[in-house]
């Protein structure tokens, strides 16, 4: 009777965190660039028991070993990068992607990275007094742009220069355009994700690749084409992916799970008492 505490105790602990991310899922089914989150889930352990010989019998078409589980719990939450509705906004800084990829952003002066789907960018000024593009959050939007100083490609900021309008290109190569002519700012960096369970969220819609593994292992960059049908859309917004049908209906099928892993640990314990009130 303990073991069957055990797991239905450990069973309901999983499948708490599995209604606190459907909760956190629907939340945001309004949130623009979010990720629907998925759990997965596995056994802890399970144990080979044997059964009494006097459980033979004759013509017994069943083992006679059994199976003894002791609960499962959540091992792993990953994004679903798949693609969410697009909604025009006609708005300059507003950037959408369509296809597997993200956009990258400077977290911190340190030079660490993080990564979002949300396209919802403005012009704010940067250190040097420059305006740059950057997120709602202030976090600037990297580029591949050119060093005047030796003419490579380097990674930096798209600078918008006074005077001039923005204008992102499929190819996410970005202008700077003026009454008087047109400028090349630079070409907004995307990298698409091999190993999305590796991306860990530190908000809703920005993820970031913790300390200790291999950045080039879980996104490399990739550049907008025909063949890999990826391309960004300015003035358009990308919405959540979260459906709210498959949501609710999930949400219901949990409840049910939880409830019966509730009801096998009161009739363990009810079990137990009873037990414990035999006497001799």
């Amino acid at each position: 009777m303990n073991s069957s505490m055990i797991n239905a105790m450990v069973s309901m602990n999983g499948l708490q965190q599995k209604l606190d991310l459907l909760a956190d899922n629907i939340a945001n089914v309004n949130t623009v660039g979010y990720k629907r989150k998925e759990a997965t889930f596995e056994d802890l352990l399970n144990n080979v028991r044997s059964q009494p010989d006097e459980f033979g019998r004759p013509g017994r078409r069943t083992p006679m070993d059994f199976m003894q589980g002791w609960g499962a719990k959540m091992t792993m939450v990953q994004p679903n990068l798949s693609q969410g509705p697009l909604q025009g906004t006609d708005k300059a800084t507003d950037i959408a992607i369509e296809g597997n990829a993200l956009f990258e952003v400077e977290v911190d002066t340190a030079g660490n990275r993080g990564y979002t789907r949300n396209g919802a960018f403005q012009l704010t000024v940067g250190e040097n007094g420059d305006t740059i593009l950057a997120t709602e959050d202030g976090y600037p939007i990297v580029a591949n742009v050119t060093d005047v100083t030796t003419g490579n490609i380097v990674e930096g900021n798209i600078v918008v220069p006074h005077g001039y309008d923005l204008r992102v290109n499929p190819d996410g190569t970005v202008l700077g355009v003026s009454s008087e002519r047109t400028i090349e700012l630079g070409s907004i960096k995307l990298l698409q994700a091999s190993r999305p369970a590796a991306l860990t969220a530190v908000s809703d819609n920005l993820f970031v690749i913790a300390n200790g593994i291999n950045v080039g292992d879980v996104v490399q960059q990739i550049v907008p084409d025909s063949e890999n049908l990826i391309s960004l859309r300015q003035g358009y917004l990308e919405q959540s992916n979260v459906v709210l049908t498959d949501e609710m209906t999930e949400l219901i099928n949990v409840q049910r799970a939880y409830q019966l892993a509730a009801r096998a640990l009161s009739s363990s314990d009810t079990m137990m008492s009873l037990a414990n009130g035999l006497r001799a």
